[in-house]
């Protein structure tokens, strides 16, 4: 043999060069998956048993993951090496080897003997030599390699390395034995398609026929990155119990092949094939025997038939068939040879003797899933070896879903008509339609839905195409949970979890000290203080400095928090409050308003009804409502963040700001839109009723801005919000108006015109988007650069200071108001005119009045009690049609309101947020002829949408309650006692997804 220098830093190539005596250039590496391919050339074809002896005695000394591991310790393992040999010019190898490495001594021995047998020049046949036993032989005792180079056999030829592992189910100890689970990690340079390599690895898996395993889980993952990119679950139920499960039913195929197995694994001597076939209540068996020496094969014997089969029947006990009938055949004669028959335990028992489609219809589950797993897969082998479509049930009231999954997605087109033809046919009682799921097997979310009703369902409004259950509320449901299963580190172990953490809090504990002693302010116990005078004067200094700061903070705080109490409420944004077609009166009723707190830390009593469902007492509700709307006033007055010319959004923003940092985390459910928003869906109403349906606990904030459109929405939702801000469900709430772009958007106008507008779309840029509607702010930018440059330094300097101070104050944006409020403060005095401190404390009690009225509480949400009485609402407000109305005028859906909507679904989509539009009711006085024309097209306009859009769920109540005026502060407004019922109609809306948690 050639010499070899064991050097882990020499690559493979060098290797090969080295051991077998080839040249460099004649040696070819290629890492496939867990194979490695070897290509030897030369001007003369290697000799191929002399090339295979060097390398193997190679091998023997040489740890190949050591060798490849010095560029790459994220190569796969090798299990098996392919050795080619050819000579130079030619295309193809005139010899090939394939090489186990955990059969190296059993190679090298047959190697030997092919040399041996050349040089005695032994042309016999002897079959000489060790066995090699193949990996399939090998897999099928359980060991995790042996299977993972089986698997490597048939994946590496996609460019797939492979690694198995074991775990263990966390199952009771006496099903420990039989529930363990294959984890399959599959790594590669790119993800391959996994409709390629489902089915061929389900159908190898299965082909080995592993005792004990419940099911292995393929985990998909490109080489480098930390995500797996796709999982893959392969049901290992044996074969034969399979089987056994559908003869149960009493399936005619499955029984025939069942019978056959056992009578093959009891009386292997016998050779007794039978085939089956049933007419009404007997199941009829036709008896032969298997002979091939002999061309006329006898009947079988007629008792050790009636005994085998007898026993295996009784074993069974299938479904809905009383008595079997035995044939002995002969492979000559027609007729039998003799009959005889059986009785089974259907007979005697009357529960087996119930039909499945009998006890389907009366909503047996299990006879449910028999019947469509039976339909689905009607090839009995292909079940067999890919473990087929599997069949899962849930029933939530009248609705039955079925989720459908298989190695590779079923087909929708042919499993949904099929499904619901045999639903149709079985009539289950109590079910009045069906939601059909399909996915992938080991995939969370569904890759289609189909739904159809079977009985005429109370829907709010006629929809023209049927309803579809919102997948990822219900889906979760329909699976078993495996939170609690890795598939990347399922060897992670508790000790390993308590040292990291301890790790991490002593480097925490090292930085908090090393950053208080670089303040100079703290000094280590062991070390006293030696400072001279200059220190100590420069430490004086500094403390004084801080305290004057602070004080000077604290008094520009006092200031602007006197300020923004004494803040009128009309004056903050003019060009709002004539978005609302129809204003709400503040009356003695608007008193009655409830005392709402936090929905995420509410308790049992601060129920917005009491045990008779009327409100509770008035005395604590004004004040909640001022507090909540003081509260809002003080944050948005404290915020860094430059107002957005509209108070109510400033204020909505420091109040959800305010919950984030209280809670640590975003609401479960962020309500948003126009008033219809702010005053139709009352968050703590919301949270009770989900409580009510399973959703426990959840947080609920109320972000409704008065006017608020598509734009406006939009402007919210992508640019003032940070992404991780926006929760993962959104329910909007709001009407056709706000998707009209032929009318003027003064809402969204005077946003545009505040500094808040411009900050936000700087810092929207800054993250890399290039939106194309800034260009007005930065041709504004653009300009004051240029003005500033035609300044003196002084004026730059002064200008740069004053800007800094006012950005930095909250008292001197409001300076003129300050001025104004101290000189009435001063006339007020008894020194001063009577008349005017009448006159101004008048002013201001109808002013704390109108207040009282249009404060928010706790959770963002305007409760009003005012009932809408048309006999008296429009002796004080004017009635205005649909033709003059200029919410509705020059009505048009697309435009800017349409392209801030797709805005909105790609955002969200990305995201993988669920986004709920609720179509607020309206009342038959506002649904004139102009009016409601344009609400059907607007219906028309969002089912469209929500047909191309999955997390889209479209919701119309606008017909609700157009009869019930005591439900509407207005026209087109909601009450709080119309809120809540809408907030407890949504809440139990089966096509609502309130559970999303991709």
């Amino acid at each position: 043999m050639k010499s070899l220098l064991p050097d882990r830093q020499k690559t493979i190539s060098q290797w090969v060069s080295q051991a077998t005596g080839i040249n460099t250039l004649g040696v070819k590496v290629r890492l496939r998956g867990n194979d490695l391919h070897i290509l030897c050339e030369s001007v003369e074809c290697p000799q191929r048993w002399h090339t295979l002896s060097d390398l193997l005695t190679a091998l023997q000394q040489t740890d190949l993951d050591a060798l490849k591991s010095g560029e790459n310790n994220e190569q796969p393992s090798i299990y098996q090496v392919f050795v080619y040999g050819r000579k130079k010019g030619t295309k193809r190898p005139e010899w090939c080897h394939r090489v186990y490495l955990n059969q190296l001594d059993r190679h090298l021995e047959q190697v030997k003997e092919k040399i041996n047998q050349a040089l005695l020049q032994d042309k016999s046949n002897q079959p000489g030599g060790a066995l090699i036993l193949s990996n399939e032989s090998l897999a099928r005792q359980g060991n995790p390699d042996a299977i993972a180079r089986y698997l490597s056999e048939t994946l590496s030829n996609y460019g797939v390395s492979v690694q198995v592992q074991v775990k263990q189910q966390s199952q009771s100890t006496a099903d420990s034995q039989t529930n363990k689970r294959l984890w399959i990690h599959c790594k590669s340079s790119y993800s391959p398609d996994p409709t390629l390599i489902a089915e061929p690895i389900a159908q190898k898996l299965r082909h080995l026929k592993l005792s004990g395993y419940q099911d292995a889980v393929i985990v998909a993952q490109v080489q480098g990155e930390s995500k797996t990119d796709w999982t893959l679950r392969i049901d290992l139920t044996p074969p034969e119990i399979m089987l056994k499960e559908w003869a149960r039913w009493g399936d005619t195929e499955a029984l025939g092949e069942y019978l056959n197995e056992k009578l093959a694994e009891k009386s292997p001597h016998a050779k007794i094939k039978v085939t089956t076939s049933l007419q009404e209540s007997t199941l009829h068996i036709f008896c032969s025997s298997v002979n091939v020496a002999n061309a006329i094969s006898p009947a079988p014997h007629r008792i050790l038939c009636m005994e085998t089969i007898g026993t295996i029947l009784e074993d069974i006990a299938p479904q809905a068939i009383a008595a079997a009938t035995l044939y002995g055949q002969t492979s000559k004669d027609a007729d039998p040879a003799w009959i005889d028959w059986l009785s089974l335990p259907a007979k005697q028992h009357p529960e087996l003797a119930i039909p499945p489609l009998d006890l389907a219809s009366s909503a047996d589950e299990p006879a449910i899933i028999f019947l469509l797993e039976r339909l689905l897969n009607p090839d009995l082998s292909w079940r067999l070896k890919t473990g087929g479509i599997r069949v899962l049930l849930l029933r939530k009231a009248d609705l039955l879903h079925v989720m459908c999954d298989a190695p590779v997605c079923p087909n929708r087109k042919q499993v949904a008509s099929k499904v619901i033809k045999l639903l149709r046919q079985i009539k289950i009682s109590g079910i009045t339609g069906v939601r059909i799921y399909g996915r992938r097997a080991g995939n969370k979310e569904p890759f289609w839905h189909y739904g159809v009703d079977f009985q005429a369902r109370e829907r709010v409004v006629p929809e023209p195409t049927p309803e579809f259950a919102a997948t990822s509320a219900y889906v979760r449901e329909l699976l078993p949970s495996d939170s609690n299963e890795s598939g990347l580190r399922p060897d992670l172990t508790t000790q390993e979890v308590q040292a990291f953490v301890k790790g991490v809090a002593s480097d925490w504990g090292v930085t908090a000290r090393k950053f208080l002693l670089g303040t100079q302010m703290f000094v280590e116990t062991s070390h006293p203080p030696e400072r001279n005078s200059a220190q100590q004067g420069r430490l004086v200094a500094l403390i004084w400095g801080s305290l004057g700061l602070l004080l000077t903070i604290q008094t520009d705080w006092l200031l602007n928090y006197f300020v923004s109490r004494n803040n009128p409420q009309n004056n903050a944004m003019p060009g709002i409050t004539s978005q609302i077609s129809e204003t709400t009166p503040a009356g003695d009723e608007a008193s009655k308003t409830r005392l709402t707190t936090n929905t995420s830390s509410q308790e049992k009593g601060n129920s917005a009804f009491n045990a008779s469902e009327f409100t509770q007492p008035k005395s604590d509700n004004s004040q909640s409502k001022g507090q909540a709307t003081a509260t809002a006033i003080l944050l948005a007055a404290r915020t860094q963040t430059p107002t957005f010319n509209a108070r109510q959004l400033d204020e909505q923003l420091a109040l959800y700001r305010q919950r984030l940092q209280k809670n640590g985390t975003t609401p479960d459910i962020l309500i948003i839109g126009s008033s219809r928003a702010l005053r139709g869906i009352d968050p703590v109403a919301l949270s009770k009723s989900l409580a009510t349906q399973g959703y426990q606990n959840l947080d609920i904030f109320n972000f409704g801005i008065n006017g608020a459109t598509s734009q406006v929405v939009d402007f919210i939702l992508r640019k003032v919000l940070e992404p991780e801000e926006v929760p993962k469900i959104i329910v909007w709430a709001d009407g056709s108006r706000a998707f009209n772009s032929g009318r003027e958007d003064i809402t969204y106008r005077t946003i545009t015109e505040s500094p808040g507008y411009k900050e936000a779309v700087e810092r929207f840029i800054a993250k890399g988007n290039d939106p194309n509607d800034e260009k007005k702010s930065t041709s504004k930018s653009t300009d004051s650069k240029t003005n500033n440059h035609q300044e003196s330094s002084y004026k730059v300097v002064d200008k740069w200071l004053n800007q800094g101070l006012a950005r930095a104050s909250g008292t001197y944006q409001h300076r003129d108001r300050l001025k104004t409020i101290l000189n009435d403060r001063m006339k007020s005095l008894p020194i001063f005119s009577s008349e005017t401190s009448t006159a101004k404390s008048k002013t201001n009690g109808s002013d704390a009045e109108q207040d009282a009225a249009q404060s928010v509480d706790f959770d963002g949400f305007l409760p009003l009690s005012i009932r809408f009485d048309p006999a008296t609402y429009y002796q004080k407000h004017s009635k205005v049609s649909g033709s003059y109305d200029n919410d509705y005028k020059s009505f048009l859906l697309g435009s800017d309101q349409d392209a801030a909507l797709q805005n909105i679904l790609q955002f969200t989509q990305s995201q993988k947020i669920s986004v709920v539009f609720v179509n607020m009711p309206l009342t038959a006085e506002y649904l004139d002829p102009i009016r409601t024309q344009h609400e059907q097209e607007f219906q028309q306009y969002m089912l469209k949408i929500a047909s191309d859009r999955s997390h889209l769920v479209f919701r119309d109540l606008s017909l609700l309650y157009t009869q019930n005026n005591d439900f509407f502060s207005d026209p087109s407004h909601l009450n709080r006692y119309g809120a809540y019922e809408v907030s407890n109609k949504i809440a139990k809306d089966p096509m609502i997804p309130w559970s999303n948690k991709k």
